[in-house]
């Protein structure tokens, strides 16, 4: 867990002082709603449909349990009771009043916490691997780079108004857990060698993309440097943000992302304005030393692992129930030490919007994240949560605790752990409601039996085109849509992020929300009958067989619903 210094401390404070003058000035008329909305949105306020809506930065994801009761207690005092997490790995509060965010501010401050650079056009909260720091597949631990970045972005006086908001993500394994293809700019650890260094052998670095995205033009990013070595990856990434700031479009709101710069130049010019302007900045101040880093490194608390903590107590309590060892398949991963796992919490329980968590919860895992996991948590770009040093001896207790706070759902990698932005429910830029339709989707697959049979399948939902739930990069995506004032949903299928994230491709006509449920079941019929090995994922059928038959089966005319829920297909 990274410890603010004196200076981190005191930006935050005088953040927290400067808002609550521009609020009482605003209240007080004196300064006009455009003249605060620049200011507001700096400190991630929004005016949602009902009530504003306050982002706070969860830096990287990672999270202590007394910043979780932090957060437990502004949810109670000055919201409804709960939380949401967001596929930003931060957490959102739908209800408070203007009047009170300063005070929410403050507080978030004691707690060594804030709202900054989470809305505008600015850089964004960093993302990262929600395994970060204990994967087995790690090359790095990205937690000290995504930290340097966090330092290197805020307050930079040279991307406080950028053409359109911005966003990084950094994976410090193969296996990419952080979507890093559709994000502003991505990075990949790799290793490589540093011809300018006195460093022998390989050295980390990064593989960067750039121009990645969702939205209203979906683009897959490009691969600009297949190797920067570390020390440079500051200087690289501001030689980015100089090109953008300087050559991306400001008349244009929907054209303004990096991503629509790096189509209309080409990957090709697009890199060659980057070097060039690198070849100013490289070996300069921002350039990365070993002191540099240690520094960072000095910051973070490291768990007191326990070696002797191993399998043995576990391995005599498996089977306990069924149910256990379904939660252990799905919500428990390797870590890095023998006798220690990762384990998620699923905030997707049918029937509460996905990544929302109740007060009285946040205090639960609170308290349990100090008896399991050294007191840290993570949060998922899924919008789950995960205890990352959980001793493997502790699983059974740990889960029957989970149970009893309803967040021991095991369906982690499976159709009903649905990503889903909040929709027309709260946001006032949606074209439709996303909770509904995940609730409903939930309760057509809470056959867990069914559920495992179907196996690996992400399904995302956005309420509009600007695609918060990510829509485009699940293996069903769906989209909300508006015809004529009445709310219809686009479905897209074939999605996918990670290593080899590509977007889904529209099925066909939108469909009514009564209709959902269903079209989905059909999904999932030809996907049954037309894999080849229990083994073969929905996306993967789909990239082998193409969208037609799944197209053709949804809008038959003449279907008649499968008495087996779908598990087979009259005709393969």
């Amino acid at each position: 867990m990274y410890r603010y210094d004196e200076i981190d401390q005191r930006l935050v404070d005088e953040r927290v002082a400067q808002f609550r003058d521009q609020t009482r000035r605003y209240l007080a008329g004196e300064l006009d709603e455009e003249e605060f909305k620049a200011l507001r949105l700096r400190n991630g306020l929004y005016l949602q449909r009902h009530a504003p809506m306050l982002r706070v930065a969860i830096p990287y994801g990672l999270l202590s349990a007394a910043q979780l009761r932090k957060l437990a207690h502004i949810a109670r005092r000055y919201d409804r009771g709960y939380g949401h997490f967001s596929t930003r790995q931060n957490i959102q509060f739908n209800w408070p009043r203007l009047e009170d965010v300063p005070e929410i501010l403050a507080e978030l401050a004691t707690a060594q916490m804030h709202a900054i650079q989470t809305s505008g056009n600015t850089i964004r909260n960093i993302t990262c691997d929600h395994f970060a720091g204990i994967a087995p597949d790690e090359l790095i631990d990205p937690l000290v780079w995504c930290e340097l970045l966090r330092q290197w972005s805020t307050f930079h006086p040279e991307f406080a108004y950028l053409p359109r908001k911005f966003k990084i993500a950094v994976s410090g394994s193969p296996a990419d857990r952080a979507a890093i293809l559709v994000h502003d700019i991505g990075l990949a650890a790799v290793m490589g060698t540093d011809p300018d260094s006195k460093e022998s052998g390989s050295v980390p670095g990064f593989r960067v993309a750039v121009g990645g995205g969702l939205g209203r033009t979906p683009i897959v990013g490009h691969v600009i440097r297949e190797f920067l070595p570390w020390r440079h990856l500051l200087s690289y990434l501001e030689a980015i943000l100089r090109v953008y700031n300087r050559r991306g479009r400001r008349d244009n709101i929907h054209k303004a992302r990096i991503k629509i710069l790096l189509k209309e130049l080409g990957p090709e010019a697009f890199t060659h304005e980057v070097e060039a302007e690198w070849a100013h900045l490289k070996d300069g101040p921002a350039t990365l030393t070993q002191n540099e880093v240690r520094r960072i490194e000095s910051r973070f608390t490291k768990p007191n692992y326990d070696q002797n903590r191993g399998q043995t107590t576990f391995s005599e309590k498996r089977g306990l129930t069924p149910i256990f060892d379904a939660w252990e398949r799905r919500n428990v991963h390797p870590h890095k030490l023998p006798g220690y796992s990762a384990v998620t919490l699923s905030l997707k329980k049918t029937g509460v919007p996905p990544g929302d968590v109740s007060a009285q919860q946040m205090d639960a895992i609170a308290d349990l994240a100090e008896r399991y996991s050294f007191g840290e948590l993570r949060v998922t770009h899924e919008q789950n949560l995960v205890f990352a040093d959980v001793a493997r001896s502790d699983l059974p207790a740990l889960w029957q605790a989970l149970r009893a706070a309803g967040l021991a759902t095991p369906n982690i990698g499976l159709l009903t752990n649905i990503i889903s932005c909040p929709g027309g429910d709260f946001c006032s830029l949606a074209n439709a409601r996303s909770i509904p339709i995940a609730e409903a989707i939930q309760r057509r697959f809470e056959d867990l039996d069914y559920l495992f049979d179907i196996g690996e399948l992400d399904l995302n939902i956005s309420g509009c085109i600007n695609a918060c739930g990510h829509h485009h990069v699940g293996h069903i995506g769906i989209l909300g849509v508006d015809k004529h004032g009445e709310e219809f949903y686009q479905l897209e299928i074939g999605g996918s992020q990670g290593a080899q994230a590509a977007l889904g491709r529209v099925l066909g006509p939108a469909l009514r929300a009564a209709e959902v449920p269903q079209a989905i079941e059909r999904l999932i019929e030809v996907y049954l009958a037309r894999r080849e090995a229990d083994a073969e994922r929905f996306v993967d059928v789909v990239r082998r067989i193409g969208i037609e038959p799944f197209k053709e089966h949804v809008y038959a005319k003449d279907h008649q619903e499968s008495p087996d829920r779908g598990r087979r297909l009259a005709t393969a």
